[in-house]
């Protein structure tokens, strides 16, 4: 009996020093030199572990595996390992890591798809953004809204690109419930193509409401827009930028895209607008004005008669 309560005791003693040892490794400081995003594979515990040891996150050795297998098990009820990329900081523990394993954000990237861009150019800034997965087919021109958007390691180009056209289509519905009613554009597509146009007209903001009434009044006065940007679209079949400039032949152009030629909007949106064009369109300003001209400082000139538009065009000439 005294030799039993004697290992007994040697027993609580070793697994005390062993306890009271493994805690020790479990909450001190890391090898990780310096903060770190860390992609975390989908698998067991030995994967996550192995892998943390390939990244130098965790120490090598029989201890820290052993106290990492063990904590892992100890605190299952905290919930599971993820498989994501997670940002895991300088000299983080065991207890550190596996808190952010599961129960950390994944680390969010950001993709900005400017104003105006067209379908192509789009679709070239999600195919080379990283950390995406799959392809995307060329979308309809102007169905997607550019903004910043957000995603994580691994996740799909076309849920990504189905989300930017989702919000394109809910805040061409919220600005088309608001707008003010306006006979010269008489469905979201209408409005949303006279936005691309502005879009691209202009990236002044305070001048976008003005180009807009231009281009309403000139609908409602059944005249043809004659907007330069519609004419480079035609030209380059909304593939990206015309390398020169426009001459009066290019005005020519027989093509649906060209305003010059037609007196239609043009059958799609030449870009995908933003929010303050589609708004600009929603609410046009006040007044009669016909033409613009750009001024030589980065604005434009308007004006409502053909004889005040010659006189901003020969003020324009003077400044080159």
């Amino acid at each position: 009996m005294r030799k039993f309560v004697i290992v007994l005791g040697a027993l609580l003693v070793f697994l005390g020093v062993v306890f009271v040892f493994g805690k020790s490794i479990y909450s001190k400081p890391g090898i990780l030199e310096a903060t770190k995003n860390v992609v975390i594979p989908k698998g067991n515990t030995n994967t996550v572990l192995s892998h943390l040891q390939k990244e130098r996150v965790l120490a090598q050795g029989f201890l820290n595996k052993f106290v990492f297998q063990a904590a892992v098990r100890i605190t299952a009820d905290q919930g599971a390992l993820r498989a994501a990329e997670f940002s895991i900081p300088k000299q983080a523990s065991i207890q550190q890591i596996l808190q952010i394993l599961r129960h950390a954000k994944p680390v969010q990237h950001e993709l900005m798809i400017p104003e105006g861009l067209t379908r192509y150019q789009v679709v070239d800034l999600i195919n080379q953004a990283p950390f995406l997965v799959g392809k995307i087919e060329v979308p309809a021109e102007g169905s997607i809204l550019p903004q910043t958007y957000a995603y994580e390691f691994g996740y799909s180009r076309e849920k990504l690109l189905a989300h930017m056209q989702d919000a394109l289509q809910k805040t061409l519905n919220q600005v088309w419930k608001d707008r003010k009613p306006l006979e010269a554009v008489k469905t979201p597509q209408d409005l949303l193509t006279i936005a691309s146009i502005v879009e691209k007209e202009t990236a002044v903001s305070r001048e976008r409401p003005m180009i807009a009434r231009v281009f309403i009044n000139r609908l409602q006065k059944k005249m043809r827009l004659q907007s330069d940007p519609t004419v480079i679209y035609a030209l380059t079949d909304g593939h990206g930028k015309l390398d020169r400039l426009l001459t009066r032949k290019d005005w020519e152009i027989e093509s649906p895209y060209n305003t010059y030629w037609t007196d239609a909007l043009p059958p799609t949106p030449i870009c995908s607008p933003g929010k303050a064009a589609l708004e600009a369109v929603a609410h046009p300003a006040d007044g009669n004005m016909i033409y613009f001209v750009a001024n030589g400082t980065g604005g434009h000139s308007f004006s409502s008669s053909l004889s005040e538009h010659n006189h901003n065009v020969a003020l324009r000439k003077q400044k080159k």
